[in-house]
């Protein structure tokens, strides 16, 4: 086998690795998710990746009622639940998860081209609806990454239906081929396609901290950090991540906030101290409206169905070595 087309996969008792000549990833059985995502070193998750459903509260939203009838996908959002997790390598289903003691019967030099590992979550919802990510990696450090949302009759609409990735330390940049702009699906108009750069995670000064920052019809995003949690580690060097399209364009946002820290701010000086990234991957995105603030909901056209299946992907892999 080639093995600058193969990496290593490393069977641990809980976890299961995979490592490069840049990357080193790493799966929880126990958390239902990848855990840990080192590119060149440097470590890009604070929290394991999970499905989001949520975004904060906006004036309109109050208005009209709309966090108050879809209040259980808050909950969904902050309690994930993994069900199920399936593993396959190079193409072949692996029947039994190979956790402690049936990792034993692998040894510590295995060598594999492509893994497949899917988690599927239980919404905490009544109804229980279902949904299902699948990471495929192969050796050059590429993650495909597939979401699907499967809709139950008799959920209140979503807010939004993505996956969100909390990074140690905050952004210093960010830079994106997409629209220009804050852009929402009812407020796409004036964004003009190019190539952006963004100073920092800059919020929006609403007086009351709310929904902000999305970023529709994005092609490329890369994202630049210079400090780690490592102690040790005194390079100040910048280093990045890239999200690229998959078959369609993706939407995103970059703040330092999750949308819960927002939602429990009533004023700006109320948010915590900015020291992390959050990066929301959005395939499905409720409209702001704005019609006005006291009662008109959102154009039907821009609401977004939870009876309905909802399903995206991108792609994750190591910046460009300059």
């Amino acid at each position: 086998m080639d093995k600058n087309k193969t990496m290593r996969i490393i069977y641990g008792d809980g976890t299961l690795g995979l490592t490069g000549s840049r990357f080193h990833y790493q799966f929880s059985y126990e958390s239902g998710s990848l855990e840990s995502m080192k590119i060149d070193g440097k470590e890009w998750l604070y929290r394991p990746i999970y499905p989001t459903y949520w975004r904060a509260t906006t004036d309109n939203d109050r208005g009209n009622g709309f966090s108050y009838r879809s209040a259980q996908w808050l909950g969904a959002d902050m309690f994930p639940r993994c069900i199920d997790i399936d593993l396959e390598v190079d193409g072949t289903h692996v029947d039994q998860l190979p956790t402690a003691p049936y990792n034993n019967h692998f040894s510590n030099h295995e060598q594999v081209s492509e893994v497949g590992m899917t988690f599927s979550y239980q919404t905490a919802t009544t109804p229980a609806a279902q949904t299902i990510v699948k990471y495929t990696v192969t050796a050059d450090g590429q993650i495909k990454v597939q979401a699907y949302f499967g809709g139950r009759k008799g959920l209140p609409e979503l807010p939004l239906f993505g996956l969100r990735m909390i990074m140690p330390t905050a952004a210093d940049k960010f830079a994106y081929d997409g629209l220009s702009g804050e852009t929402y699906p009812d407020r796409m108009a004036g964004g003009v396609p190019g190539h952006y750069e963004v100073e920092g995670m800059p919020l929006t000064p609403y007086l009351v901290p709310q929904e902000m920052g999305m970023h529709m019809q994005t092609t490329n995003l890369t994202i630049s950090r210079h400090h780690t949690l490592n102690n040790a580690d005194h390079a100040s060097t910048p280093f990045c991540l890239q999200v690229t399209e998959d078959s369609q364009p993706f939407n995103f946002s970059l703040l330092p906030y999750t949308s819960e820290e927002l939602e429990n701010a009533t004023h700006i000086e109320e948010l915590p101290p900015l020291r992390r990234s959050v990066l929301v991957i959005a395939g499905a995105v409720r409209g702001v409206g704005g019609i006005d603030s006291w009662g008109s909901d959102v154009d039907p056209a821009f609401h977004v169905s939870a009876e309905d299946d909802h399903q995206f992907s991108f792609i994750i892999q190591p910046a460009p070595v300059d």
